[in-house]
């Protein structure tokens, strides 16, 4: 039985969580593979909006084990406080698992985090939440593994061990009895620590191959790569960013978007949808189709721009298609989209070059066309 991978194609905030959610209905076992409680993948049920850092975002299907994989950092005074807060949903979080091969995100990291931020002649836009310096402490194997924090007699160790298993043993076991399993990522492709945008990226692998090594799988456990890209794109913090707006359409769709972090609550960096990036995540992740996201937040723009190339001295290639005004919030099938929201989404899959099976339009998890 083989691992589907669902994974950010952008900068990350590109609605993992809402798509992880839907996908999660046909799995037995939803396993996050990367990252710390820097991500935040958010589901909007009946206008309550549900943040999570680091539980599986299949929190909401009832029949799904939750796994959190070798390959993330963790903070365990976050994932607690994060069980208190879905147990009060009535969420049963006894069946989240976490690697003990995962590693410990301590105070003293994000201390370090924040000092560094701030010491930095051009700050990366980390969210000064320790996961960079934990990482770090990893690959200079000098850092707390959870299997020896929960050796350790602090109360915290106490109430996550019984959530602690061994990594590979537990998701070996399950492919072997024909359990399905969907790995999650964190951030996205263009974030990750060595094929995104360096040095301004997250410190984690956040591409296909990286649930391999997050889970410890081989590579040929890995089926389906399905990608998730918004409609347009947004970035958190300092770096490059190609088809950024700085005007009155980028305000338009962070307004209309809600584009704030949910980690961070930081104003997100708006700008058309980037073709070039798209193409290249296909590459480096493997992606088999693509899940669009927040296609509703165009709505009401006379034209909207595509970035197609880059240029020289930072300068980008658009081509513009003709927006709509129709809200389309109550659409269902693709045949239910105005005619130029349905030519947007066409031109789009034909510059990824792989087809788009899901579209987001709107915030409630039941908002897709299919």
């Amino acid at each position: 039985m083989s691992i589907d991978v669902i994974l950010g194609m952008q900068w990350g905030d590109e609605g993992k969580g809402r798509v992880v959610d839907f996908y999660a209905r046909e799995y037995g076992v939803v396993a996050r593979f990367g990252g710390g409680d820097n991500a935040g993948h958010s589901l909007v049920v009946a206008g309550r909006t549900i943040a999570l850092r680091l539980t599986p975002s299949g929190v909401l299907q009832p029949h799904a084990e939750l796994f959190i994989g070798g390959g993330c950092v963790v903070n365990p005074w976050t994932l607690l406080e994060e069980f208190r807060m879905l147990a009060a949903l009535g969420v049963d979080v006894e069946r989240v698992s976490v690697s003990d091969r995962a590693h410990v995100v301590l105070p003293q990291h994000v201390d370090a985090d924040k000092r560094r931020e701030a010491d930095r002649e051009q700050a990366l836009g980390t969210t000064g939440r320790g996961i960079g310096p934990a990482y770090a402490d990893r690959a200079s194997r000098v850092g707390l593994t959870v299997r020896e924090f929960c050796e350790s007699d602090a109360p915290e160790a106490q109430r996550l061990r019984p959530h602690v298993v061994d990594g590979v043993a537990y998701l070996h076991d399950r492919l072997e009895r024909g359990v399905r399993v969907l790995a999650e990522g964190a951030q996205g492709t263009m974030l990750d620590v060595v094929y995104g945008t360096y040095p301004f990226v997250t410190s984690s692998s956040t591409i296909a191959g990286g649930a391999c090594t997050g889970l410890g799988v081989g590579p040929k456990s890995i089926g389906r790569v399905i990608g998730v890209a918004k409609a347009y794109c947004t970035r958190v913090g300092s770096g490059p960013f190609p088809s950024e707006l700085d005007n009155r359409e980028g305000e338009y769709l962070r307004e209309q978007g809600h584009e704030f972090g949910t980690v961070t609550g930081r104003p997100r960096r708006c700008g058309w949808f980037d073709a070039v990036a798209a193409r290249y995540a296909v590459r480096v992740d493997g992606v088999d189709a693509i899940a669009l996201t927040k296609l509703d937040v165009l709505s009401g723009l006379e034209r909207i721009g595509i970035v197609t190339a880059y240029g020289a001295d930072g300068a980008v290639e658009t081509e513009y298609v003709d927006g709509w005004r129709e809200q389309i919030r109550g659409a269902r099938r693709i045949t239910e989209l105005p005619q130029a929201a349905r030519s947007y989404v066409e031109r789009i899959q034909r510059l990824a070059g792989v087809p788009i099976e899901l579209i987001s339009v709107g915030p409630e998890r039941e908002e897709l066309v299919r």
